[in-house]
């Protein structure tokens, strides 16, 4: 999969500099990303087969839980063209503030 958006997430990581569990988190994202990368998923079913636990959302948005949920990411999924699009990255109570389906 081409995943796009990176800097989002890069973004907020830079921000958040020396934060507690930042740096597991940005590692746990890296993993994240290599997986992503390295995938060819066509079906929200494939998503589930990498990621159990990721939520499927209506409107291709998949929610991933980042560093055991304490950080999620949000994706748009275009499956036909594999891309995934970053749409946004926060902790768990900041995602709690976002609609997932339209941000």
């Amino acid at each position: 999969m081409l995943v796009i958006g990176t800097d989002i997430v890069e973004q907020y990581f830079a921000e958040r500099s020396g934060h507690r569990g930042i740096d597991a988190a940005r590692s746990q994202y890296r993993a994240w990303l290599a997986i992503a990368g390295a995938s060819d998923w066509r079906t929200p079913q494939d998503v589930k087969r990498s990621h159990p636990k990721a939520s499927i959302l209506k409107g291709g948005r998949v929610v991933f839980n980042i560093k055991a949920n304490d950080f999620r990411l949000i994706a748009l999924m275009q499956y036909r063209d594999g891309v995934v699009m970053i749409r946004f990255f926060g902790s768990h109570e900041e995602y709690d503030k976002v609609n997932a389906e339209t941000v």
